[in-house]
C-alpha cells in the first residue's frame, strides 16, 4: 500500500486531472456567470481532464524512466489513442446525441402528446482546442511536479 501511495507518477496524473476538472468549472462559471456543479464530473467541455490525465502520465514516465524506455512509448501512445477519441469518436457521438434531440424535440411538438424521453448527453468529446489545453495543462504539471517534489 506504501508504494501505491508513494507513486508520483499515477498521484501526478490523478492531480493533473483533477486540476482540469477545477479549470473546467471556473471557466464555466468565467463565461456564464453561474454554477453548474455537475461540470465538475461530466466529459467535455475546456479543458479535457482526459488529456491531461495521460499527458501528465507520459510527461511523468518520460521524466522517471526515460523518453527512450519502453514505458514512455505505451503511455505516450495511450495519451495519443484517448486524445484522438477525445477529439474523434466521443465527439461525433455528442454530436449525433444533439442531432437526435432535436428531432426529438421536433416530433414531440408535432405529436403534443405522451411522456417526453430524457434527453441523451450531448457534451461528451473535445474540440482540438480543448484538448490541446488539456494535455499542456497536464505535461506542464507533470514537470512541476517532478522540478518541485
Amino acid at each position: 500500500m506504501a508504494e501505491l501511495l508513494s507513486n508520483q507518477v499515477l498521484w501526478t496524473a490523478v492531480l493533473a486531472s483533477f486540476i482540469a476538472q477545477v479549470l473546467k468549472l471556473l471557466i464555466y462559471y468565467a463565461v456564464e456567470r453561474e454554477w453548474q456543479w455537475e461540470r465538475f464530473v461530466e466529459t467535455g467541455g475546456m479543458p479535457s481532464s482526459h488529456a491531461a490525465t495521460v499527458s501528465a502520465l507520459a510527461t511523468g514516465v518520460g521524466i522517471t524512466e526515460g523518453w527512450g524506455s519502453a514505458y514512455f512509448a505505451i503511455a505516450a501512445v495511450l495519451a495519443f489513442i484517448v486524445m484522438y477519441d477525445a477529439t474523434g469518436i466521443r465527439r461525433a457521438a455528442g454530436m449525433h446525441a444533439q442531432l437526435l434531440n432535436d428531432l426529438v424535440e421536433e416530433l414531440q411538438e408535432l405529436r403534443k402528446q405522451g411522456p417526453k424521453p430524457e434527453p441523451l448527453k450531448e457534451l461528451l468529446g473535445h474540440t482540438y482546442l480543448e484538448v490541446a489545453v488539456g494535455a499542456i495543462i497536464g505535461a506542464m504539471f507533470a514537470w512541476i511536479s517532478f522540478l518541485v517534489v
